[in-house]
């Protein structure tokens, strides 16, 4: 059995790898490239975007060729005809925004409609697991909770889509953990795991690629897909959030913070763009590209694998941990802002 998973493991992985060699060539010749701007975007020279399309096509046709095992457990095929239709609508999406540098107003509509192929394809969250034992169950509160779940994932990834290898990495671990959490005996879900596994090999495949210096970037799209697969995952595997969480979790603390602080600037959080989120803080701080995407993999392989071993209650603490580590960034990039402020007003 482990070799057959180690199989799929490195099929997804030279699929992909081929995929992103085509999709290099493809979005060169239709001149969809990203172009530095020295600011945020620091890469050195024009880099094909598409990325994404390359992740997209692979995952999805390792998952038709292992479709029999993977509507071998308790998913039907119209869940997955839904999940299929929604990041179907975020390719496109992200197509004709990576082209055309669409408005904030007309990108959001193709995460929404994403969102909705998924619980229109049945896909739901019956219960969840109360703290304080047993079990919430949700009922009509289930498409609610499932719309704010992959819309805050999807706008994690691509806010924090802005280091080389940074997304791509993070949703390899996600996947890896998911897939060794549906393994244990106590959760054993072969079908999850197994799509689990190819997501995790697929995006190692493209990271060969996207590795800084990256010769290709996931684009618009490719972003917002990896958090959107991350998170259903997530869902349909019992809906174990907690793991996503943990995995996700400074990511989505950064998230978090950049809007609040730009509303309190008086921007709009979803139009404006700066260069204070935490991975552009750390390169302030000193380190290379390549350093502070490590110190995310490693955070995020850290408290994951907590998931593995920890109660309802012990995540909860492991997550109670990634606020504090995140609030004490928060304090140390206050005061940098308040040190350059000053140096300065005194110059």
């Amino acid at each position: 059995m482990l070799q057959y998973y180690f199989l799929i493991f490195f099929l997804s992985l030279f699929i992909s790898l081929l995929f992103t060699l085509i999709m290099i060539k493809t979005a060169s010749w239709l001149n969809i490239v990203d172009i530095p701007d020295k600011k945020r975007k620091i890469h050195k020279a024009n880099t094909p975007l598409l990325g994404g399309v390359a992740i997209f096509a692979a995952f999805f046709i390792l998952m038709y060729l292992f479709r029999f095992r993977i509507l071998a457990g308790n998913l039907e095929a119209s869940h997955w005809q839904g999940v299929f239709i929604g990041a179907c609508f975020l390719v496109i999406g992200g197509w004709l925004d990576d082209k055309y540098d669409l408005k904030p107003k007309h990108q959001v509509i193709f995460p929404v409609l994403a969102v909705v192929a998924v619980i229109a394809g049945g896909v739901s969250i019956a219960k969840i697991s109360n703290p304080f034992g047993g079990f919430i169950y949700l009922q009509s509160l289930s498409a609610i909770l499932i719309f704010f779940w992959l819309m805050g994932m999807m706008y994690t990834t691509k806010l924090l889509d802005g280091l080389d290898g940074l997304v791509a990495g993070i949703t390899a671990i996600g996947g890896a953990i998911i897939f060794l959490f549906t393994m244990t005996t106590k959760y054993y879900q072969p079908d999850i795991g197994l799509a689990a596994l190819v997501l995790s090999g697929v995006c190692l495949g493209f990271l060969i690629f996207n590795w800084h210096p990256a010769r290709i970037f996931l684009g618009e799209g490719g972003s917002m897909f990896l958090g959107y697969i991350l998170g259903v995952l997530a869902i349909i595997s019992g809906g174990k959030i907690a793991i996503a969480l943990l995995v996700m979790g400074i990511p989505i603390m950064d998230v978090a913070w950049t809007i609040i602080r730009r509303l309190r600037e008086g921007n709009n959080p979803f139009k404006f763009a700066d260069r204070k989120h935490l991975h552009f803080r750390l390169l302030d701080l000193g380190l290379s590209v390549r350093q502070a995407v490590i110190i995310f993999y490693l955070l995020a392989i850290i408290f994951g694998l907590s998931a593995l071993f920890l109660q309802t209650k012990g995540k909860i603490f492991a997550l109670i941990i990634l606020l504090i580590i995140m609030l004490a960034i928060i304090i140390k990039i206050n005061n940098m802002n308040n040190k350059e402020k000053n140096i300065i007003n005194n110059t």
